[in-house]
């Protein structure tokens, strides 16, 4: 029993923590903070903005260190960013002087594979988010959510265990933003990953998760756990899903979110 939840552990935080040292001294963002993630779960972290979502997401992704405590990536300690671990940022990190397709291929390019190979696999995940067609279009070409598409078939392109989203439809307006909350499910549906998703908006939470974790106001901590029941697709105005809005909210200050 132990060596299966091992296996299908993908990511565990345990008693991890974070201090950054400033010039008016220690600020800590993250206090020991415990979960874990299975495998192919879609785990979202929800809390009010600017209480340290971001950190945890840089933490497991291995661009920051813990403080205190330890994550593990499949049951490795995490010490650096690995290909294991795809990230999509909130801002749409893509280089501009590249088309659709060098930016989608651009990891597997670093890694060594053969041009054919990687434009191979790459133009599956460009089909995959609905961008065929642009695959040689540039950023500045492109809308604000076809860009965001960019980013999520570069991650799934280097083909990660794990996929850590932080915010990545924080930026979009609302109509976009709902139409990307689609895509991804069917993306996520299509081709299954664990992914670690950030946002501090209630209905994108319920919409997206299998599992919600929510979190305290800075230092972030796990304050509560919903197991997300929901069928797919969901529902926003049904009963069941408009009761779990007003329960999740309600363990929060309303006043520090979205929605």
């Amino acid at each position: 029993m132990e060596q299966e939840r091992k296996i299908n552990t993908m990511i565990e935080c345990i008693h991890a923590g974070k201090i950054f040292h400033t010039p008016d001294g220690e600020h800590e963002v993250v206090k020991d903070l415990n979960f874990s993630t299975r495998e192919n779960e879609f785990l979202v972290l929800f809390g009010p903005g600017q209480c340290g979502k971001t950190t945890i997401i840089n933490m497991i992704a291995g661009f920051e260190d813990a403080t205190t405590g330890q994550i593990l990536a499949a049951g490795k300690k995490v010490e650096k960013p690995d290909v294991s671990r795809g990230v999509v940022f909130q801002s749409i990190a893509l280089f501009p002087w590249m088309t659709a397709m060098q930016n989608v291929e651009y990891g597997l390019k670093i890694k060594g594979v053969g041009r054919e190979e990687r434009q191979k696999r790459a133009q599956r995940y460009i089909d995959l988010v609905g961008l065929k067609g642009f695959e040689k279009s540039f950023p500045v070409q492109l809308s604000g959510g076809m860009k965001q598409r960019v980013g999520i078939a570069r991650a799934y392109c280097n083909e990660p265990e794990v996929m850590l989203m932080d915010e990545p439809f924080g930026a979009l307006d609302a109509q976009t933003r709902y139409m990307m909350q689609e895509e991804l499910q069917r993306i996520w549906s299509t081709e299954k990953r664990t992914v670690i998703f950030v946002t501090n908006n209630i209905e994108e939470a319920i919409y997206l998760a299998d599992r919600i974790i929510v979190l305290t106001n800075c230092p972030a901590t796990v304050k509560k756990e919903y197991e997300i029941d929901l069928p797919r697709p969901r529902n926003l105005v049904s009963e069941k899903f408009l009761a779990l809005r007003k329960e999740i909210t309600g363990i929060l200050d309303s006043s520090q979110l979205e929605g």
